[in-house]
C-alpha cells in the first residue's frame, strides 16, 4: 500500500518561497498521480496542484504561476515549490495518491499522508 510522507512546511512571510517535498514508499509514483491539498482551519479541503503518473500536470487557479508541482522518479519523490506566497496560503498541506490520472478533488483519494504546516505571516 502506498504510503506518503509530507516535510518541508514552517513559517514564512508574504512574498516568501517553501518546498514542500512528498515520499512515497510502498509503491512507485510511476503508477500514481500524487495531488497536494490543503485545508485552512474552519474550511475544506481543497486541491491545490496534481502530477499524473504520466507527467501531466494540473493546478488550481490560485496556484496557477505561484506553485510549481515536480517528481523525482529516482527518489520517489514530489515536490510542490511554492513562490510568491500569501497569507491566504496559510494551511496544513497534504499530499495524496491515487491511479494514475490527477483530480483536484480529495474523494478520489485513498493515500495520504499526515500533512505539513504552512503559516504564511509577517
Amino acid at each position: 500500500q502506498l504510503q506518503l510522507v509530507e516535510s518541508g512546511g514552517g513559517l514564512v512571510q508574504p512574498g516568501g518561497s517553501l518546498r514542500l517535498s512528498c515520499a512515497a514508499s510502498g509503491g512507485t509514483l510511476d503508477y500514481y498521480a500524487i495531488g497536494w491539498f490543503r485545508q485552512a482551519p474552519g474550511k475544506e479541503r481543497e486541491g491545490v496542484s496534481c502530477i499524473s503518473s504520466e507527467g501531466s500536470i494540473e493546478y488550481k487557479d490560485s496556484a496557477k504561476g505561484r506553485f510549481t508541482v515536480s517528481r523525482d522518479s529516482g527518489k520517489n519523490t514530489v515536490y510542490l515549490q511554492m513562490n510568491s506566497l500569501k497569507p491566504e496560503d496559510t494551511a496544513v498541506y497534504y499530499c495524496a495518491g491515487k491511479p494514475r490520472l490527477c483530480a483536484l478533488w480529495p474523494t478520489f483519494f485513498r493515500s495520504w499522508g499526515q500533512g505539513t504546516q504552512v503559516n504564511v505571516s509577517s
